[in-house]
This record gives structure tokens, sequence and C-alpha cells, in this order.
């Protein structure tokens, strides 16, 4: 069973709390070794509790979604509920990935956030073409970035928004049956 936890402080309309899915993994694709370390050091801060997974490159980034290659493994590599996408990434660029993720039937609902240092309106078109839920300027400060970071899980694991997870918590559940 899934363990959501209830916002009680926010309300929706009908008066019901807010279903976090605090239980999903986060896959964070990023090359800049600072950048991770600012990234998980930014979960910590902001209590994000959801596991923050982290791979290098595009390439890695294709295969652990695909379930390929060293993440064959989905009990030690699950599949994601939100990928954090930088654009400038090794081996595959960020719209490499975006294209590949978008031409699987499995993911065409897997929210996307590219969180990147571009802020060139070129760039923001393309990702929006490509299927991206949202997308994000990296920010120059820690508390900016612990602020960025909130608004993301907040909007993008909010059940309401998210209807990726129950789709791979169903299909789960069918493959034990």
């Amino acid at each position: 069973m899934p363990d959501y936890s209830i916002d009680p402080d926010v309300q929706t309309k009908e008066g019901e709390g807010k279903r976090m899915l605090n239980h999903v993994p986060i896959l964070l694709a990023e090359d800049d070794q600072n950048d991770i370390e600012l990234m998980r050091r930014a979960f910590g801060a902001a209590a994000i509790p959801n596991p923050l997974l982290v791979v290098e490159n595009g390439k890695e980034a294709v295969e652990y979604l695909g379930g390929k290659g060293m993440f064959q493994d989905r009990k030690k590599h699950p599949v994601p509920g939100l990928v954090l996408l930088d654009l400038k990434l090794p081996w595959m660029d960020g719209f490499d990935v975006l294209i590949w993720l978008r031409r699987q039937q499995q993911f065409q609902t897997l929210p996307v956030v590219v969180l990147t240092s571009s802020k060139l309106q070129s760039d923001i078109d393309r990702s929006r073409l490509l299927g991206v839920y949202d997308y994000r300027v990296k920010p120059n400060g820690f508390q900016h970035l612990v602020v960025l970071l909130k608004d993301i899980t907040d909007r993008w694991l909010d059940e309401r928004f998210n209807t990726f997870t129950p789709l791979i918590e169903a299909q789960s559940a069918q493959s034990h049956i």
C-alpha cells in the first residue's frame, strides 16, 4: 500500500486534504557534481521525503528509465514518479532524452521538469513542444533552490496532478497477482 501523507493545511475546494506522493522516487539527470551535491542538500533542507535518484548523463537517463543495463533491477532502480532534467548533458542532451521519453508509451504522462541554467526562449519553446510539464531556471542562491524544489514537488507530486504514478502502481499491483 502506498505511503501517502496528508497535508491538512492544504485544502481542496471539496475540503479534502492534499495527498502527496511522498513515496515515489525522483530521478535527477544532472552532470555537474557540485549541482548534484547542492540538490541533495536542498532536498534535505526542504524536507522532501522522496528518494532522490541520480544519473549523470543523458544515456544513463534513458537506460535508467528503460530499465536497461545496470538499471534492470526495478527493486534497486524503481520507476520514478518525477524527472528533473538538465538540458546540457553529455552523451545525449536533455532534448534527446525528452524525444526518447515521449516515444515510449508507458512514459506519456511521466512528469518531467526541466531544471537548467538556460534562459533561452528557444530552449523553453522546444522543451514545451517535447512535452515537459514545467521549465525552471536554476536559481543562484541555496535558499531559492530550496523554495524552488519545494514548489516543484508540491505541484508535481500532488496526486491530483500526477496521473503517472497511479498508473505505475496499478501495473505493479497487477504483476503481483
